[in-house]
C-alpha cells in the first residue's frame, strides 16, 4: 500500500461547533429538484380526474395505443436482451483491438438527440439496401418501424446494464468450470448466466421503460397516425394537438404509473447490484 502524507494541520482547523449549517445548505439546494418533481406529479393528478381518466380509456384510439405500446415494448425488450447479453459478456470478459471505439459506438444512441436517431433511421431505409428490405417487409411508417425506433435506443441501456452485471461476476467460478472440462458456452449458461439474473431483470425493466417513453424517433420514423403507429407518447402529442388536454394528461398518468412500477421493480431486484455490489 502507498503511504499517504498526513494531512496538513493548517488546512484542517479545529472542528466547529456544528455541521448543521453545512448539511442544511446541501438539503435546501437538493430539495429544489425534489420539490420540482413532486410539484409536477401533483399538478398532473390535480388537473385530471377519474372521470377524465375513464373517458380516455373509452377512446378507441387510446386503447389501440395502449395495446401497441405493450406489444412493441415487450418485443423491444426481448430483442434488446438478445443483443445485450452477448455484447455485455464479450465487452466484460475480453480485450481486443478497437474495444474503446466499439464502446463509444454503443453509447451513441444514449447521447444522440432522439430526433436525430429517427431521422437517421428514415434515411437508412431510403438507401438501396433499406429499399430492398422494405420490398420484403414494409417498415417505414408501419408497426415494425415503431419497434425498431424503440430498439435503437433501449438496447443501449440494456447493454450498459448487462456489461456492468457481467463485470461484477467473479470470473474465477467460470475458470473453475473450464478446468473441470466445460466448454466456454457451458460455463456461460451453467455458471455465469444464472448469476446475472438480477442484472437481466434490471436490463429488461430499463429497456421496457425506455421503450415506453420513446417519442422523437417514432415521430420521425413511424409518423403519428391514429390506429396505425400510435403509441402512448404519440397519443399525448395528438391529444395536445387538438386541444384535448384532459385526455393528454390522463394518458400521461398511465405512463407515470408505468414508471412507478418500473422503479419498484428496480428497487426490489436492486439497481445497485449490477453496478457495483455482488449478487
Amino acid at each position: 500500500m502507498t503511504n499517504r502524507p498526513a494531512p496538513d494541520p493548517a488546512k484542517c482547523p479545529t472542528r466547529g461547533p456544528s455541521d448543521v449549517p453545512f448539511i442544511l445548505g446541501l438539503s435546501v439546494i437538493g430539495s429544489v429538484y425534489v420539490l420540482l418533481i413532486v410539484a409536477m406529479l401533483v399538478a398532473d393528478v390535480s388537473f385530471t380526474s377519474p372521470k377524465h381518466f375513464w373517458q380516455a380509456l373509452q377512446s378507441r384510439e387510446i386503447r389501440y395505443s395502449i395495446k401497441l405500446s405493450l406489444l412493441s415494448c415487450s418485443l423491444t425488450t426481448i430483442f434488446s436482451l438478445w443483443v445485450a447479453v452477448p455484447i455485455g459478456y464479450l465487452m466484460s470478459r475480453h480485450e481486443f483491438r478497437g474495444k474503446t471505439l466499439l464502446d463509444a459506438i454503443l453509447d451513441i444512441p444514449i447521447v444522440l438527440p432522439p430526433l436525430v436517431i429517427g431521422l437517421s433511421l428514415l434515411i437508412l431505409f431510403q438507401t438501396p439496401v433499406g429499399r430492398a428490405i422494405q420490398k420484403v417487409i414494409p417498415i417505414t411508417y408501419e408497426i415494425p418501424s415503431v419497434i425498431l425506433a424503440q430498439f435503437s435506443v433501449a438496447c443501449a441501456f440494456a447493454v450498459r446494464t448487462l456489461r456492468a452485471t457481467f463485470e461484477q461476476i467473479n470470473p474465477r467460478q467460470e475458470q473453475v468450470a473450464l478446468t473441470l472440462g466445460c466448454r466456454r458456452s457451458q460455463a456461460f449458461w451453467w455458471v455465469v448466466f444464472p448469476e446475472a439474473k438480477h442484472g437481466l431483470i434490471t436490463a429488461a425493466t430499463l429497456a421496457w421503460a425506455r421503450s415506453l417513453g420513446e417519442f422523437g424517433p417514432i415521430l420521425i420514423f413511424s409518423g403519428a397516425t391514429r390506429m396505425r403507429t400510435e403509441v402512448l407518447p404519440t397519443s399525448v402529442f395528438l391529444e395536445l394537438s387538438v386541444g384535448n388536454i384532459e385526455a393528454a394528461v390522463a394518458v400521461s398518468m398511465l405512463m407515470v404509473m408505468a414508471a412507478v412500477f418500473v422503479l419498484v421493480v428496480i428497487r426490489i431486484f436492486g439497481w445497485e447490484r449490477p453496478l457495483g455490489r455482488p449478487f
